[in-house]
This record gives structure tokens, sequence and C-alpha cells, in this order.
């Protein structure tokens, strides 16, 4: 199989059913996304494919179509850069685990909806947990971050 993984290609030989997140981590040593729950419910394995946030844990790696980007990827989209620099300003991390996958949902999120009200950004986020409960300093950077976007 064929993976463009944060603009490189890779080839990789896998069963077809593996889920993307053993593919990222074990065979191809991307760390970024991390194991939560296995079963799509704490966002800890989030990455963009084609810009569009997904689980990586519950999607079987012949089921993708499309560009992966991980948290780690070196040409980080504006959005991404953005979101990252808001989650440092806002101090958001506290143990780190689930910050990648909350990160990439905020910036899939953002570039959805670029003006999000509070009520917008619970929703988009209530599928990525943090253990830590960060969850006000997710919200005041997911504001910032928009802000900053939209050049206010």
């Amino acid at each position: 199989m064929k993976l463009t993984v944060n603009g490189t290609d890779h080839d990789v030989e896998v069963a077809a059913e593996m889920p993307l997140l053993w593919v990222l981590r074990d065979t191809l040593g991307i760390t970024g996304p991390k194991y939560g729950c296995g079963i799509a419910q704490c966002g800890a394995c989030t990455v963009h494919i084609d810009g569009i946030a997904v689980r990586s844990c519950q999607l079987a790696v012949a089921d993708v179509e499309g560009e992966i980007t991980t948290i780690e990827t070196p040409d980080a989209p504006e959005t991404l850069k953005i979101v990252q620099q808001a989650w440092i300003d806002h101090q958001v991390a506290q143990c780190g685990y689930c910050q990648g996958g909350q990160i990439m949902q905020a910036a899939s999120f953002l570039d959805l909806v670029p003006d999000p009200t509070d009520e917008d950004i619970d929703a988009a986020m209530s599928g990525n947990l943090c253990r830590c409960g960060t969850y006000p300093r997710i919200r005041a950077a997911v504001r910032s971050a928009a802000r900053r976007l939209s050049g206010a």
C-alpha cells in the first residue's frame, strides 16, 4: 500500500484491516497520534486526511484515501500553526497526552467554521477527552486562534 504522510510517500506492507494508528506508530515511527481508547471515542489518535479530522484508531489503512497529516508535520498548514501557537499562548497542555489530537481536531474545525461560538467550539471538541480537564483553556485557545485567523 502507498500512503502519503506529512508530505512523504511511504510504501507499507501491512494487513489491509490494520488500523491507521498502528501503521503510523508501529510501521512508520510517527508517534504524535496516541492510543487512548481504541474505539474512536477519546480523540487522542486524531489525524487529518485531506484536512479533515479523523480518528486513526478505527480507520483501516486500506480505507484511507487522501493525504495524511499528523501533529508533527514539518510543513504545517497555516491554521495548524496558528492553533499550535494558541495552545502555547494559553498554556493548554498539562500532561500533554491528548493535546496532539485536540490540536488536530481544533485546526480541522476552524477550517470548516472560521467564526465559531463557544457552543460551536464545545460541540466540535466534545469528542476529544482531556483527563486533566483543561477544557476552559482549550476553548480559549480555539477562540484565540479563530480571531487570529480572521485577522482580528
